[in-house]
């Protein structure tokens, strides 16, 4: 394993690779179609995330072969940084978006959250994947001194039963599960 964190793909990075629009992704997961099984994603913050080397893969894994285009990959690659490139039998560490965030510090909304964000007085997301910034839960428990010393009236102290959640993939808070939506709904993911 090199570097901290896997190499990771969103809905759009994910049709990116085999050039197709993002709704296709989500045409794949569609029960309908049953091309791509929604176990194989990991969900932060009501989201589906993937790790790129399994969605490498995937191309593969279908009856009708799709090609990946190599220089895709290597793109998402150099924008994420140094990192590794995980499969759905490697072990991803937990990671975060904003409801984690939110729940993990009780804080009394997303505006809080979202202008600490705004202001670079949060540390750097790890991934900016499909429009959404996501951190690994380590990245943001590492910043708690320096968030504790610039903060006027919030207390950032991490709930130590949500970290460990968090930790251990049991977390099943807000953001833990993706809300469905459309004709599929009525579908168990």
């Amino acid at each position: 394993m090199v570097g901290r964190k896997p190499y990771m793909v969103g809905h759009q990075e994910f049709a990116a690779l085999y050039r197709v629009q993002a709704p296709m992704v989500s045409q794949w997961l569609s029960p309908s179609r049953g091309a791509l099984d929604p176990g194989t994603a990991t969900v932060v913050s009501g989201v589906r995330y993937w790790p790129l080397g399994f969605a490498c893969r995937y191309g593969t894994l279908t009856p009708r072969q799709k090609l990946l285009d190599e220089g895709v990959k290597a793109r998402l690659m150099a924008e994420q940084g140094e990192g590794w490139l995980a499969d759905l039998g490697d072990e991803l560490p937990p990671m975060v978006g904003q409801h984690e965030i939110i729940q993990a510090f009780h804080l009394p909304s997303q505006g809080t959250l979202a202008t600490k964000i705004a202001a670079d007085g949060f540390p750097r997301a790890d991934w900016f994947l499909s429009g959404s910034r996501l951190w690994l839960l380590e990245t943001v428990l590492d910043a708690v001194p320096e968030l504790r010393a610039r903060a006027r009236s919030v207390v950032w102290e991490p709930d130590e039963h949500v970290v460990k959640a968090l930790r251990e993939g049991t977390y099943d808070g807000p953001g833990s599960q993706v809300l469905t939506r459309g004709r599929h709904a009525r579908y168990p993911r």
